[in-house]
């Protein structure tokens, strides 16, 4: 069992984008940052639900597998399930469509908890005001032997990191500069210490460092 964070960051460390438009919530740069994630055949079968096989097969793909493997909880912050963008709406269900990719119990971290929503293919939202030591010890218990990931975004992670609760740290590195948006790396000053280091650069550019203890 271990505590995984895995994340898309810029060059200049920043895992969030800022040009999004009511037009294009997304926005380009989030398109150029998980671009090469996106591509890969896992995420086209896993999140996109699409059998046909095509995407990426290469060290990408490896590690989206990995993204998907052997978690048996997963922990995010408001913002990564949706919240700020329906405020106090009771019907809204996120923006994971009716079946998330998650297959398994997801506690999201926010200050206004709401019931349990279950969705289909086993993923169930628990909604919970708690640190990340409570939350994590929520995750644990309901993980099953299997792992805890902090799915983001990169606030939640960073509070994670900074409290030394994560085993595992995975960030693939896109090869864009972006200038803005909320840094990964902020108050996380010496966190190489205590970890191996290694890294990998695929065949899109992408470099793909992880931190293990």
């Amino acid at each position: 069992m271990a505590v995984r964070v895995d994340l898309n960051i810029s060059l200049d460390g920043f895992a969030t984008t800022t040009d999004q438009t009511p037009d294009d919530p997304m926005g380009r740069d989030w398109a150029r940052l998980v671009e090469a994630y996106v591509a890969t055949r896992t995420f086209r079968s896993r999140v996109l639900r699409d059998a046909s096989g095509e995407g990426t097969t290469g060290v990408d793909d490896r590690y989206a597998a990995a993204y998907f493997a052997e978690v048996g909880a997963e922990i995010m912050g408001a913002g990564m399930f949706g919240l700020h963008a329906a405020g106090d709406d009771p019907a809204w269900r996120g923006w994971w469509g009716d079946e998330p990719p998650f297959h398994c119990p997801v506690f999201v971290l926010t200050h206004r908890p709401r019931p349990a929503l279950e969705m289909a293919g086993g993923t169930t939202f628990r909604f919970q005001s708690a640190t990340p030591r409570e939350a994590l010890d929520l995750a644990l218990a309901a993980a099953g032997g299997r792992d805890v990931r902090v799915g983001g975004g990169a606030t939640v992670a960073r509070e994670f990191l900074r409290a030394g609760l994560v085993d595992r740290l995975h960030v693939a590195i896109a090869p864009i500069l972006l200038g803005r948006g909320i840094r990964l790396w902020d108050d996380l000053r010496g966190l190489e210490q205590g970890y191996r280091v290694t890294s990998e650069v695929a065949e899109s550019g992408t470099t793909h460092l992880t931190f293990s203890r």
